[in-house]
C-alpha cells in the first residue's frame, strides 16, 4: 500500500477518534446523569453540567474555526483534544454539581474545536465527488456515538462508577491526538486575519447573561427583581455592542457576509433550531424512562438505543444521496420525519409501550441524522479552502446555539409544569415532607422505599411534564422545517479540483 494513502487512512481515524469521543461525551452523560444527581445532590443545577458544555462549545468554535483559517487546522485540532482530556479527566473528581459544571465548561473549549475542525480537514483533502460518502461516515460516527454514548455509560455507571464516563475519554483522545500529530501535515497557505476578540466576548457574554436570566428566573428570583431585569438588560446591551464590533471588524468572529449565500443561512437556520429540539430528546427520554418505567441507568442508556440507531441510518443515507439529489430535498425528508417524530414522543404516558417509544425514538433519529452530514456540507457548498473554517464552525456555532437555548428553555417548562403537576397531587407543602425531592424516584434504591399510590403519582407527573415539553419542541422542529423549505436547489458538484492531500511521508 502506498505509503501516503496510508498516512491518509490514519489521519482519517484519528479524526473518526476524535469526533467520537466529543460526540459521545452529549449522550454518555445524559445516561448517567440520574446517578449523578441522586449521589451529588443538586437537582436545581442539573441543567447546568450540560449547558456549561455547549456554552463554552459555542463559545469556542467561532474562534478555533477563524484561527484553523489564519494558522491551520493541525494545531487547533490537538490543542482542543488536550482541553478535552484535561476536562475529562477533571470531570471524574467533581464532588458537586456546581464543580461538575465548571469542569465541563473546560471540556466544552476543547469540544469547540475539535468537532467543526474535524470536519473542515475531510473538505480539505477530499476533492468534492467523495465528500458525500466521507461526511457521511463522519456523520455516521457522530451517530454511532450517540448509540455507544449511552449504552456505555449506562454500563458503566451501573458497574464501574459515573466517574468513569469521563476518564473513558483518555485513551481515545490520546490515540487521536498521536496519529493526528505523526501523519497529518498541511501544505495549505493560510492567511493571517485579526481575530475579533470583542466580537467574541460581547457575543458569548450575551448569551450567557440570557440563559442565567432565564434559569434563575421565577426560581431563584422573582422575574421582577432587579438581578433578572439586570441580566436581561445585560443580554440587550452585549448583543447589540456584539452587532455594532460586527460591523466594523475587519475580520467578524461570524461573517454575516456568509449569510448572503442562500444556502448557507438555510442551512444555520436548519442546524440551530434542529439543535434546539433534537437535545430534548437526549435529555429527557433517560429520565423519563428511570423515572417512569423504572429500572437503572442501563435501562435509560438501552432506550436511546433505536434513536441514536435511527440517526446512523439518516447520516449515511444523507452523505450518499448527496450525489444524486439537491441538499433541500434530502433535508425536506429529514425533516418531515423530525417532526413527526417529536411530535409522537409528545403522546408519551406511564401506560405507553416499549415498542412504540423505539419506534418514535427511532423515527426522530432518522430525521435528525441526515443534518449531521447534509448540513455540514451545504454551508461550505460556496466557500473555498480559505473560509472552510469560518463556514464549518458558524454551522457547528449555530447548532450548539440552539441546543444550548433549547436545553435551558425547554428546562425550565419541563421543570415548572413538574412542579405545577406534584403540588395538584399532592399540595404544595405535602411533596416536599412526605419524600423529600421527588426525582430521587429516578434510582431503583429509593423507588423501592417509596409507597406505591405516592411513586404512582410522581410517575405520572413526570411524564406529563416530559411530554409537554416535546410539544412545546415541535415549534422549532416545525420552523426546521420551514428554513429547509426556503433553501435553494443547489446539488453537490465538482466546481474545482480540491487540493492534495498533504501528509507525512514516510
Amino acid at each position: 500500500m502506498h505509503s501516503k494513502d496510508s498516512n491518509l487512512k490514519l489521519v482519517v481515524v484519528g479524526l473518526l477518534l476524535g469526533i467520537l469521543m466529543t460526540a459521545m461525551d452529549n449522550t454518555i452523560v445524559a445516561a448517567a446523569m440520574g446517578t449523578i444527581v441522586a449521589e451529588l445532590g443538586g437537582l436545581d443545577k442539573i441543567v447546568w453540567v450540560t449547558s456549561a458544555y455547549m456554552v463554552m462549545v459555542m463559545a469556542g468554535t467561532p474562534i478555533f474555526g477563524k484561527l484553523s483559517d489564519m494558522y491551520g487546522r493541525k494545531r487547533f485540532f490537538m490543542l482542543g483534544l488536550l482541553l478535552f482530556l484535561i476536562g475529562s479527566a477533571l470531570c471524574g473528581t467533581s464532588t458537586s454539581i456546581t464543580q461538575l459544571s465548571i469542569y465541563r465548561a473546560i471540556q466544552g473549549v476543547g469540544g469547540g474545536a475539535v468537532m467543526p475542525i474535524a470536519f473542515t480537514i475531510v473538505f480539505d483533502i477530499f476533492p468534492p465527488e467523495k465528500r458525500g460518502r466521507m461526511t457521511g461516515l463522519f456523520g455516521a460516527v457522530f451517530g454511532i456515538s450517540s448509540v455507544l454514548g449511552p449504552l456505555l455509560g449506562a454500563y458503566i455507571t451501573d458497574y464501574v462508577g459515573w466517574q468513569w464516563v469521563f476518564y473513558i475519554n483518555l485513551p481515545l483522545g490520546v490515540i487521536a491526538f498521536v496519529m493526528i500529530a505523526m501523519f497529518y501535515k498541511e501544505s495549505v497557505t493560510h492567511s493571517r486575519q485579526r481575530i475579533d476578540w470583542g466580537g467574541a466576548l460581547t457575543l458569548v457574554g450575551s448569551v450567557i447573561c440570557l440563559m442565567f436570566a432565564l434559569e434563575l428566573g421565577g426560581q431563584e428570583y422573582a422575574w421582577s427583581s432587579v438581578n433578572i431585569i439586570g441580566l436581561f438588560a445585560g443580554f440587550a446591551v452585549l448583543l447589540i455592542a456584539f452587532l455594532l464590533i460586527e460591523r466594523r471588524a475587519a475580520e467578524p468572529v461570524i461573517t454575516f457576509s456568509m449569510f448572503q449565500k442562500k444556502l448557507f443561512a438555510t442551512s444555520a437556520l436548519a442546524g440551530f433550531f434542529y439543535g434546539s429540539a433534537f437535545i430534548v430528546a437526549t435529555v429527557y427520554i433517560p429520565i423519563f424512562v428511570q423515572g417512569v418505567f423504572g429500572g437503572s441507568a442501563t435501562n435509560s442508556g438501552l432506550i436511546l438505543m433505536p434513536m441514536m440507531v435511527g440517526s446512523v441510518a439518516g447520516a449515511q443515507l444523507g452523505g450518499q444521496l448527496t450525489a444524486r439529489t439537491s441538499f433541500r430535498n434530502i433535508m425536506l425528508l429529514s425533516a418531515v420525519c423530525f417532526v413527526a417524530g417529536v411530535a409522537l414522543l409528545g403522546t408519551l404516558s406511564p401506560d405507553i409501550s416499549r415498542l412504540l417509544v423505539n419506534i418514535y425514538m427511532a423515527l426522530t433519529g432518522f430525521g435528525v441524522g441526515f443534518s449531521f452530514s447534509v448540513l455540514n456540507m451545504s454551508s461550505v457548498h460556496h466557500f473555498d479552502v480559505r473560509q472552510r473554517g469560518s463556514a464549518t464552525s458558524a454551522i457547528t456555532f449555530m447548532r450548539s446555539l440552539g441546543m444550548t437555548l433549547g436545553i435551558t428553555i425547554f428546562g425550565i417548562i419541563q421543570r415548572n409544569m413538574f412542579t405545577d403537576k406534584l403540588s395538584s397531587a399532592f399540595g404544595g407543602a405535602a411533596q416536599s415532607s412526605a419524600f423529600g425531592d421527588p426525582r430521587s424516584a429516578l434510582t431503583p434504591e429509593a423507588r423501592a422505599k417509596i409507597p406505591a399510590p405516592v411513586l404512582e403519582k410522581i410517575s405520572a407527573a413526570l411524564s406529563s411534564s416530559i411530554a409537554h415539553t416535546f410539544l412545546w419542541a415541535l415549534i422549532p422542529a416545525a420552523l426546521g422545517l420551514g428554513a429547509v423549505l426556503l433553501m435553494p436547489h443547489d446539488r453537490l458538484f465538482n466546481r474545482q479540483k480540491a487540493p492534495q492531500p498533504a501528509l507525512d511521508k514516510e
